[in-house]
Parts: structure tokens; sequence; C-alpha cells
């Protein structure tokens, strides 16, 4: 969820991956330092462009935020842009945007996380200031009424007045999942986001917003020694803070199928969303799992996109993946869904839909896939990875979001192994085990009735 952006020639900034190779792999630089206040540091060295990216991620996302204030993560994210005493609105953008760099935020449902990327000279500003606001900001009402506006006008225009809206996360995740920070909407209800106050943002920000629950990625120009040393001279003051106790967000798989029908009066074709529980982050059925939503639904070369889109023409598109809308198969901390999410076309149905992708589900789970076939995925699942992580702005976030969900940035230099090491038969045994109709949730959303014609 995308939330605020300064646009920029992103595409422009990718760098060609100045890793070192090691046989057939890539193999980043990786060095990681913990601060005596918890705030965990990794950097990347790159000398192949005179350019810096930079995250700071913090352990705190949509699973977190009060109840009864839902949306409240998402509206702070907005917050931390609002300026601080010593840095008003506006200084952050103009540091960074005026000096040719690009800045963005994001809040998912375990982090939040502010990544900037810019000439190597500007990266002691732009540590000044990342520092500046993770001690205090401006908690003024006139900065949390702009803000409440922002996000409500946010939903209104990516859901309330769009097509679909995100049904296919909002509505998906509250049928699937069972314990409330798993899911409630992540965007908020108005009235919680109109109730929210000046003392739960300075709570919020006490809570969640110190060195040691966050880690700052690094990654261009620079040695580690001169990263550890710049965030140190610029964090290294700022005292740690009590952490609240995260919730226990288990939930086990689902054991009866769940169904929603809605109408849409935006909608012009009628469409469908289906998901399914996942293994945890880390578990042995993770990783093939994430092989499995690529042969199945990762580009238009996959099974189902084949099938059901070219093939049988039963839909007019079709998209989704592990983790997805919310991020990718690697950067999840609690119960997530494989969601798959299509516009089908009128005259069809929903059921015709799902009885096509239980055909292939059920084939794959019999037979497997043939060598071929599992090379040419775990190749392009590979390639798309390195690609991903090519810009400095992004390497940086996915160190940074690494050593956080997983507690060591190394895992990215592991990955590509992993994806490499899944079998045919690792492939069957994820099918049969979660691609199952009792661990099915699915949405049929159709165009609501043209309203009667007064005479």
């Amino acid at each position: 969820m995308l939330v605020r952006c300064l646009l920029g020639a992103l595409a422009a900034l990718a760098i060609p991956l100045a890793a070192h190779a090691k046989g057939d792999t890539w193999q980043l630089p990786i060095a990681v330092k913990k601060l005596d206040n918890g705030l965990t540091v990794v950097v990347s060295e790159d000398r192949s462009s005179p350019t810096v990216g930079i995250s700071v991620v913090y352990h705190v996302g949509m699973r977190l935020e009060p109840k009864g204030r839902t949306g409240f993560a998402h509206l702070f994210e907005h917050l931390m842009f609002q300026g601080t005493p010593a840095a008003p609105k506006g200084t952050f953008d103009r540091v960074i945007s005026g000096g040719g760099g690009i800045l963005n935020g994001s809040t998912r449902s375990d982090y939040t996380n502010y990544i900037e990327t810019a000439p190597v000279s500007a990266l002691e500003p732009i540590l000044w200031l990342e520092a500046d606001r993770m001690k205090t900001l401006d908690f003024s009402a006139a900065n949390l009424r702009n803000q409440q506006d922002v996000v409500k006008e946010e939903i209104r225009v990516n859901v309330q007045n769009r097509p679909y809206g995100l049904f296919f996360w909002t509505d998906l995740y509250a049928l699937a999942m069972a314990k409330w920070e798993n899911a409630h909407d992540g965007y908020g209800s108005f009235t919680d986001l109109d109730n929210a106050k000046l003392d739960d943002v300075r709570a919020f920000h006490r809570d969640f917003y110190g060195p040691n629950n966050a880690v700052i990625g690094l990654v261009g120009d620079l040695s580690a020694e001169q990263g550890f040393a710049l965030v140190e001279k610029y964090f290294g003051s700022i005292p740690a803070r009590a952490v609240p106790k995260r919730p226990d967000v288990d939930e086990p798989l689902n054991t009866k199928e769940r169904r929603a029908a809605q109408t849409d009066a935006l909608a012009q074709v009628p469409a469908f969303a289906v998901g399914w529980k996942m293994p945890a982050r880390g578990t042995p059925d993770h990783v093939p799992m994430a092989v499995l939503g690529q042969l199945l639904v990762g580009d238009s070369a996959s099974r189902l996109y084949q099938g059901l889109v070219k093939g049988r023409e039963l839909l007019l598109n079709l998209e989704g993946g592990l983790n997805w809308p919310l991020g990718n198969a690697w950067d999840y901390d609690g119960p997530t869904l494989f969601v798959l999410f299509g516009l089908y076309k009128p005259g069809s149905s929903m059921e015709a839909s799902i009885n096509a992708i239980d055909e292939e589900l059920a084939r794959i789970a019999r037979d497997g896939v043939d060598a071929a076939t599992l090379a040419r995925v775990k190749t392009k699942m590979t390639a798309d990875y390195y690609d991903a992580i090519d810009p400095f702005i992004s390497r940086a976030d996915e160190l940074a979001k690494a050593q956080v969900m997983w507690g060591d940035a190394a895992v990215l230099n592991r990955i590509p192994g992993w994806i490499e090491a899944v079998t045919a038969d690792d492939l069957k045994r994820v099918a049969a085990r979660y691609l199952t109709t009792p661990n099915r949730v699915a949405i049929d959303r159709t165009p609501a009735p043209a309203p009667a014609q007064t005479p």
C-alpha cells in the first residue's frame, strides 16, 4: 500500500548489481552492526555509482495498530512527513528532491518503511532528517486534522470511488482470518480515523518509533565502516524505548471453505478473488509455495494465466501471488494469503473459474511438474528477484526488511539457492496441503443492477 510518493525516474536510477559472483549466483556484501541503543544498521557497499539508497524500516504495521483505531499505522506514516520542531513541514521533501533524490514510504502488515535515494553527498543530511523524526514529530492538532483528511481522501480514491476497490485485500482477509489483528481493514474506517487523538499519535511514536524497533539499510558508494560511523553520529544518542509486547497473531489453516457475494456499482464486468492461508515465513513449505506461486500466476507464461485467460478464455485478466498485494513472498511476519484476482467474462461465473483453477491444482498435486518447466520457472523467479534488488533504493529496503522480518539481512544472499533447491515433489506437497477447498475463501463481486429508470 504505497501511500506517499514523490515520483521520479526511479527506473533511470537502476544500477547494475555490483556484487561479486560466487559460482553462478551473486553475493551481496553485507555488514551488520547493532548500536548500543538497539538500532541495527545494514550496509552493502557498491561503488558502481556515486549514489546511495537508504531505508529505515520500523517493525510496526497494520497488525499492531490499536483496536478502535483501524488505519492508524497508515495515518501515522503520513504524519512522519509533517515536520518536526527542528525541521518544519516541507524540509524533508526539499532537501531530498532538491538535490535530485526521490523518497517514498509505505505501511504494510508487519512494517512501515521510509526509503530514499540520492547522490552520496546528500547522505548526511538525509540521516540527520531521519534521526530528527525518530526523536520526535510536530505533534499539532492542525497536522493531525490535515492528515486525517488526506487518508480519508485516499480511501475515497482507492476504495470507494474505484471499481472493485481493494476487495481482493481488505474483504478477502476479513473473510479468511480469525484474529482481529490479521482481519481488520488497514486502510481504516472514517470513524476510527476521526477518533484518533494527539495523545494516540504521541504514544504510537513513543512505543514503536524508537531506535531499538528499527533497522537502517544503506547501499551504495560507501564502506561499511563509513555507514556505521555516520549512523552512530546521527542516531547513537537517541535513547532506546520500551516496545509493547507483540500480540500472538498465529492462526491455523482454515478447515471449511468460506464464500461471500458482493455487488459493485462502479464495475462493468464481474470479478472474483480467492485466497488460501499460507505457511509461516521461514518454514519448510514457505519457499516451495513461493515457487508454486510463480508457476501458477507469476507472469503471462504462468499456468493459470495461460489456462484461464489465453486458453479457455474464461477470464479477462488474472493476477495475484503469495502475500499479494501486501508485499512479496519474503517480507511477511504473520499469517498471509495466496491470492488470485480476476475479471471474468459476463455469461461465465466465479464457479467456472474456480473449477478450472481446481483442475490445475489437482494436476500439480497429483503429477507435479516436468523438469524443464520447473527449471524455467525457477530461472524466471531468480531473474526477477535480482532485478528487484538492482536499484540501490530497493536493495537497501530489502536488506533492512530482511533484518527486521528474518533477523538476518544475509537471507537475501540465500534466497536464490533456496529457490533452486525446490523440487517437483515439494510443489506436489504444498499444493496438496495448502491449496485445498477447506482452506479456501472466495468472493464473487458482480456489477450492481442499474437503477430503475423514472418514467
